[in-house]
């Protein structure tokens, strides 16, 4: 057993998991998702809304980024995290600077967290972590992103291990100890980027 796996697996041995695939079809279009906070790290206007998507996995709504700003994100803060997976479907639409999609947790605040994203501009995978409101890369690696066409983004971590994976194939996989213990989860963008997400899962074997 692959050593992230062991430890989730040790985890969810001490208390019980819980998780949660939301599906914004659930809720009400021209809104932000119920319980839901968004912001930016850095500068700039985001706009995030629920708004209809007939490609979507419920042929209904999803939840979509078209303000800009330095980092733009929204989460749930109910939900807690310190050990466990984030993912997301998402599908970039368009940007100049940046097409891109991404996947929050251990979310302290909007200058304190973990992200994970793909960019179908430059057709990466990139893994990165905020703090003090400055984003410094640990890794990246070339993937093909396409524009206009729905991705699965999936972190797992346990401890400092952290695994990334975009339609299921894995293309990170480091220890890292910046950030360290519970935070919430989300999705991300960067720039001007106008980006969908539909399906948004997690799982913790240690949550408030």
């Amino acid at each position: 057993m692959k050593p992230i796996l062991l430890m989730a697996w040790m985890l969810s041995m001490a208390v019980p998991a819980i998780g949660e695939t939301i599906m914004f079809s659930q809720q009400r279009a021209g809104t932000l998702p119920a319980g839901w906070v968004c912001g930016v790290t850095g500068r700039g206007t985001p706009k995030w809304t629920i708004e209809a998507d007939t490609t979507a996995s419920a042929h209904a709504n999803v939840l979509r980024q078209s303000g800009s700003g330095d980092f733009p994100w929204c989460v749930n803060q109910a939900v807690s995290i310190a050990d466990g997976f984030v993912e997301a479907r998402f599908k970039p639409i368009a940007g100049r600077e940046d097409q891109a999609g991404g996947v929050v947790w251990r979310w302290k605040d909007a200058d304190n967290y973990y992200v994970a994203r793909a960019n179908a501009l430059e057709n990466n995978v990139s893994l990165y972590y905020t703090t003090g409101g400055r984003r410094r890369t640990i890794q990246y690696h070339q993937a093909p992103v396409a524009a206009r066409v729905w991705h699965t983004l999936r972190v797992e971590f346990a401890g400092h291990r952290i695994q990334v994976a975009l339609d299921g194939k894995r293309y990170i996989d480091v220890a890292d100890e910046h950030i360290t213990g519970p935070g919430a989860v989300g999705v991300w963008t960067k720039a001007d980027s106008v980006t969908l997400f539909d399906a948004f899962s997690f799982e913790s074997a240690g949550a408030r």
